[in-house]
């Protein structure tokens, strides 16, 4: 039993290398190829503005509207093609008054710039269903009101859904942490937004054309959205959730990479695991709700995502734990071995299965790293010894607060379905 429990986690680890190694080769060749295209000195005029609504859902967001809502209305893009649509959804604070004295600023009085305090339901996805409905441009673009867009960013996406306006529906950019040099925490998340979006997303877009609407930072088709019939009220994770519905629509979400905002990450570990949290139970929740689509005549795209997140979430986290307390409990047990000859360690150390195994281990240790190394080296200013460091620390740290984060989850979704009623409430991340 124990040593089928190893071979299955040998597999799993390889199968794991594997998926990592391909989306690494799509994040080289991606790098490379932007090292090859030239930059223009001046930005080139867009083949046409259309027009633009900027949705802000904020939910007691005072301590960051002002500044998320100013980067906004500096964007480089003609402000007559602009609106600007900010949502107090539910607020107890000052947020729609600190966004009104933003507008009366002299330089923005005659912006076209809303404040709409709601007192409705739905969370985030009812918020952007309201704002469907009011909207005048023929794109939505969402910031949440943490997430302060570079002046560029817009035109970008824009630029971007331009191309190929039939095909793609949505255009998403790229989020950086404005607080990573807080605490070791904001450090390591830092680091793997970095990596995420540095490798992942350039390498699932570069191999497959797939791209994942983020929660901040977008663009979509208004009539697109109307046509899917609007966001998913009360989803906790509503951008994973159209994302799918796109791809079963045949449309792509296409990689804007030099669009950038830059966001607020969570400075506690208490707001670190309930944000965490959030996202795992709803992705858990589209997971559940899409994997029928693996056998019906859904785009292929759809099928490869439901598998990397049946991969990610469920076979390799499996694996990760029962490999762990496998190494934990035989490296142990090795140990009492030396002061009490009679214990014996589940598989003995010089044993092909065992040097196997660790070998695969230290090779899933050096594939991270070179992933980390390879996005940090791909980021103006990020390839630093302290972030090397940091990188090798958060592998044994921080990097296994996303097995914890999505055991709970899953626990937690499956306690719900099994009583009938939710009893996960949504946890506001806090601002800093």
């Amino acid at each position: 039993m124990i040593n089928t429990l190893y071979v299955i986690a040998i597999i799993t680890i390889w199968l794991s290398v594997g998926v990592t190694v391909v989306t690494l080769i799509g994040g080289v060749k991606f790098i490379l190829k932007q090292l090859k295209t030239p930059v223009p000195v001046t930005l080139p005029p867009l083949a046409r503005t259309p027009r633009v609504t900027v949705v802000v859902p904020a939910h007691n967001e005072a301590l960051v509207i002002q500044a998320t809502v100013r980067a906004i209305l500096n964007l480089n893009y003609p402000a007559d093609q602009l609106e600007i649509l900010v949502y107090a959804d539910n607020c107890q604070d000052q947020t729609a008054a600190r966004v009104r004295q933003l507008k009366a600023e002299p330089e923005f009085r005659n912006r076209d710039l809303r404040v709409i305090e709601r007192s409705g339901s739905g969370g985030k996805a009812g918020v952007l269903n309201d704002a469907l409905a009011l909207a005048s441009g023929e794109y939505l673009c969402v910031y949440d009101a943490d997430a302060a867009p570079e002046a560029n960013a817009l035109y970008f996406l824009v630029q971007k859904v331009l191309e190929d306006p039939q095909r793609y529906a949505a255009a998403f950019g790229r989020n950086k942490t404005r607080n990573y040099q807080q605490n070791f925490l904001t450090r390591c998340i830092h680091l793997e937004i970095v990596n995420t979006q540095r490798i992942q997303h350039t390498g699932m877009w570069q191999l497959f054309k797939i791209g994942r609407i983020p929660g901040t930072n977008f663009i979509i088709n208004k009539q697109v959205v109307v046509d899917l019939g609007g966001w998913n009220d009360g989803a906790l994770t509503e951008d994973t959730a159209l994302s799918f519905r796109l791809m079963r629509a045949g449309k792509l979400i296409a990689l804007a990479h030099q669009a950038e905002a830059f966001q607020q990450e969570p400075e506690t570990l208490f707001a670190y695991y309930h944000q965490r949290k959030r996202w795992a139970r709803g992705n858990y929740e589209v997971i559940f709700n899409n994997v029928k689509h693996l056998f019906d005549r859904t785009p292929w795209r759809v099928k490869l995502e439901i598998l990397y997140y049946l991969c990610v979430y469920f076979w390799f986290s499996v694996a990760i734990i029962v490999s762990n307390a496998l190494f934990i409990l035989n490296s142990t047990l090795a140990g009492f071995q030396l002061v009490l000859p009679r214990v014996h360690p589940l598989v003995s150390l010089g044993t092909p299965l065992a040097v196997l195994f660790m070998i695969n281990w230290l090779l899933m240790f050096y594939l991270y790293l070179l992933q980390m190394n390879i996005a940090l080296a791909s980021d103006y200013g990020q390839a630093t010894v302290t972030n090397f460091v940091y990188s090798v620390v958060a592998y044994f740290t921080y990097a296994q607060l996303f097995i914890i984060v999505s055991v709970v989850a899953l626990f937690d979704m499956l306690r719900d379905k099994l009583t009938g009623k939710r009893q996960t409430k949504w946890y506001k991340t806090a601002r800093f």
